[in-house]
């Protein structure tokens, strides 16, 4: 980890050290500066958990990434920096499916002086802050989430009312690296991996969230959420530029797969 390209990289300034206010500050500048997104899947292309290939995509070429790139990299600053991280196995819809979605999202528990914070720059439209492990309502960005303790080893997090993922369940055991490798591989293998089905982006900016999802560009405030269906190749790859700082001139491509998925979700011309 070379600590001072990712603070340069998420324009953090100033001298970090190992508080509650560096962690805040690092958690809200990683998500205004590096996007969530899944195109190395949506090409076919290996992501793994390691955190040296998150660095070299994330910040050497300032690319996005998943779960497992953006809180694999913002666990390793965090360590760089002396704070006492552990890899949590979250399950996004577990609720619903059971333990089969343990491990496939990527959490941090950051050990603080005077209490334990979650920390999840890699859950797209998700807390902009970290927050208390402790249960209760969670506002940051104008967004409020909730985090539950459903029993003695297992939480929930409650996305707001927007979010794209309503919740994800989290035990504060030490994940299992072998666990998040295997659901890493197979989120790119599924079949049926939203991951493989369409191509997303998300970015935390001031006072929103922009959620690319396929062809329609989400404007996500506190208060509703605004879309706006995308027309053609030329217009996404813009998006992605504008709006997300990813120039990814392949991404045209994807735009017939894109339009298929589209007809096949809403059943209307392309």
């Amino acid at each position: 980890m070379q600590l001072t390209a990712y603070l340069d990289r998420i324009g953090f300034v100033g001298a970090p050290r190992p508080d509650c206010e560096t962690l805040c500050a690092l958690h809200r500048a990683h998500l205004l500066a590096i996007p969530y997104e899944n195109f190395d899947v949506q090409f076919g292309r290996p992501v793994t958990i390691e955190a040296d290939a998150a660095f070299e995509k994330l910040v050497v070429r300032r690319r996005g990434g998943w779960c497992y790139e953006m809180n694999g990299l913002f666990a390793a600053a965090l360590e760089a920096i002396g704070f006492s991280v552990t890899r949590l196995a979250g399950g996004v819809r577990r609720d619903l499916m059971g333990e089969v979605m343990v491990g496939n999202h990527l959490v941090l528990k950051v050990d603080l002086q005077d209490a334990s914070w979650i920390a999840d720059v890699g859950f797209g439209d998700g807390a902009f802050e970290p927050f208390p492990l402790r249960e209760g309502a969670i506002v940051a960005g104008g967004f409020e989430c909730r985090l539950e303790k459903l029993d003695d080893r297992w939480w929930r997090f409650h996305n707001h009312a927007f979010g794209g993922a309503p919740s994800f369940d989290f035990t504060t055991e030490a994940a299992d690296p072998a666990l998040l490798a295997e659901k890493c591989a197979w989120l790119q293998t599924w079949p049926e991996s939203p991951f493989v089905l369409n191509a997303t982006a998300q970015r935390h900016r001031p006072g929103k969230i922009l959620v690319l999802r396929g062809r329609i560009l989400k404007t996500v405030r506190p208060h509703g959420v605004e879309d706006h269906l995308i027309g053609s190749a030329d217009e996404f790859q813009e998006i992605l530029v504008c709006d997300f700082d990813l120039d990814l001139p392949e991404a045209a491509d994807l735009w017939p797969r894109i339009l298929q998925r589209h007809q096949e979700l809403f059943a209307q011309p392309a």
